[in-house]
């Protein structure tokens, strides 16, 4: 009698904490490379022949944010989605050697998947690794099949094929075939069971290497929107007047013979730009397009499987991308630079059980507000202090959750500590791009941008009336009052998140 007494304490004791389980939610975190917000049709500044009806039906399943800085550049990025912190908070991280070689003392920069590892979720990584030749595997990941790029520079520009990928914590192995195409049937196969520990709950990040230069569509996209047309953007030819000197005369499209842009960029570090249909503007905007509609597959097919192993309504999805790309706007033909057009993305949440469908919000949200997120739906405190806040005031009441200040940072391939001062050498100030360091604040429908080199022009701008940001208001005396207010509220966030730089920061050009 004794013995099944205490045979039926342990069922229930069991069955409680699997009860406990099943209510912790799945998080399942899809992060896209180099995706702008305007290639997806539920935005209404996607073109009118951008098709992407997958991701549009998480949008009508959930909250769609507006703006969304979710980073800079690729690494700073993924190390801020993987701290809480911003790029200049993330102590230890550093490029080492040959580009994009990069290191990090997981001690002084631990990453939070250990956290929920450590607190009874299933970690598992797919896809892009660009945050250190330490992937993490068996500390921060239970499952991981990741591309490691800073370990295997000689592969580091194979976006879509001929991958060198390791499987958890294994050398990296050959693997051929399209790389979207192979992240979505690993993600399917965690999903179901296959890789993981199936009395947890589990947190999955998908890290696709696409829309990334060289801009790759599968074979079955490469005839997609034969008819695309793209106007060129108001200022896609220098000079902009009232932007800082880089801005003002940047120069990456020329006219072409019969009147179109014609792109002259040259070809990014590890990447060689592989024009498919031509070299005008329309072309490239159609092959970025094509390049989509392959995530688009991928996200209808991993939330099917979803669907079908019975684990949507428990599964917190989460969409998003390291940043936005730019094509044509303010000259550019990339990202780095502090315009929505260059690093604005799209941010999708959805868990219908939970969160209110088809609603947009116009909070700025950024990558460091994403962690602190998680932690809140998975009901586990913050390990450390994060630069971030919990965004789930805005999933549930979009329309009347209070808008916070935004801060964005771009320090170049310089992290932590050594952001602090901030260099005055122009090999240092200056990434590749020819972008210098610049600190962003977004506020209500307010932006105001600082230029980190001396006697450049602060910039302001109206989101909401000036959406391409072509007009800066800071030289106006009638938004004096507005640029004063907002540069105070950038000094206050930098102070807020300990910014070691704000001691050193350039003078800026004297008001009129």
């Amino acid at each position: 009698m004794k013995f099944r007494c205490v045979i039926w304490l342990w069922f229930l004791l069991f069955s409680g904490w699997q009860v406990r389980a099943t209510e912790r939610p799945n998080i399942l975190f899809i992060v896209t490379d180099d995706q702008s917000y305007r290639t997806v049709s539920a935005y209404p500044e996607a073109l009118p022949w951008a098709h992407t009806p997958n991701i549009d039906r998480l949008a009508e399943r959930g909250v769609r944010f507006s703006r969304a800085y979710v980073g800079t550049w690729c690494m700073p990025a993924r190390a801020t989605m993987l701290t809480g912190r911003l790029q200049y908070g993330v102590e230890s991280m550093r490029m080492e050697g040959e580009y994009p070689r990069a290191v990090y003392d997981p001690v002084q920069t631990p990453f939070w998947p250990r956290v929920f590892r450590e607190n009874g979720y299933w970690t598992g990584q797919i896809g892009k690794w660009h945050t250190g030749i330490d992937n993490g595997f068996g500390r921060d990941w239970d499952h991981q099949i990741v591309w490691n790029r800073p370990r295997n520079g000689e592969n580091a520009g194979n976006y879509y094929d001929n991958q060198l990928l390791e499987f958890n914590g294994r050398p990296g192995v050959m693997v051929r075939g399209y790389s979207t195409d192979n992240y979505t049937r690993w993600a399917k196969e965690f999903i179901e069971g296959r890789d993981r520990d199936v009395s947890k709950p589990w947190f999955l990040w998908v890290c696709y290497s696409g829309v990334h230069a060289p801009f790759t569509p599968p074979d079955r996209h490469l005839e997609s929107f034969p008819n695309a047309e793209v106007p060129a953007p108001a200022d896609i030819y220098p000079p902009r007047q009232g932007k800082p000197s880089y801005s003002r005369d940047y120069a990456h499209w020329v006219p072409g013979v019969d009147g179109s842009p014609v792109l002259v960029a040259p070809a990014q570090q590890t990447v060689t730009n592989n024009q498919i249909h031509g070299n005008r503007l329309q072309d490239w905007v159609r092959q970025y397009q094509q390049a989509v509609s392959a995530l688009d597959d991928g996200v209808g097919e991993i939330m099917r499987t979803l669907e079908e192993t019975g684990q949507l309504d428990n599964t917190l999805v989460v969409f998003t991308s390291d940043q936005g790309y730019a094509w044509g706007q303010h000259g550019f033909s990339h990202k780095i630079a502090p315009y929505d057009a260059n690093i604005r993305g799209p941010l999708i949440v959805s868990m219908p059980t939970r969160l209110p469908q088809g609603v947009v919000s116009d909070a700025a949200i950024g990558g460091h507000d994403l962690p602190p997120t998680f932690f809140a739906f998975a009901g586990l405190d913050l390990p450390w202090e994060m630069h971030g806040h919990d965004i789930t005031p805005f999933l549930h009441e979009p329309d009347t959750a209070r808008p916070r200040p935004l801060l964005t940072a771009l320090t170049g391939f310089k992290f932590g500590s050594d952001t602090h001062p901030i260099p005055t050498a122009q090999n240092e100030i200056y990434m590749g791009a020819g972008v210098p360091w610049w600190l962003s604040l977004v506020d209500g429908d307010f932006k105001y941008i600082r230029t980190l080199v001396e006697g450049e022009p602060e910039e302001l701008y109206d989101l909401r009336n000036d959406p391409e940001e072509l007009v800066n208001l800071a030289p106006q005396p009638d938004h004096r009052e507005r640029l004063l207010g907002l540069r105070e509220a950038l000094l206050a966030e930098l102070r807020r998140t300990d910014a070691a730089l704000i001691d050193s920061l350039p003078g800026v050009a004297v008001l009129p």
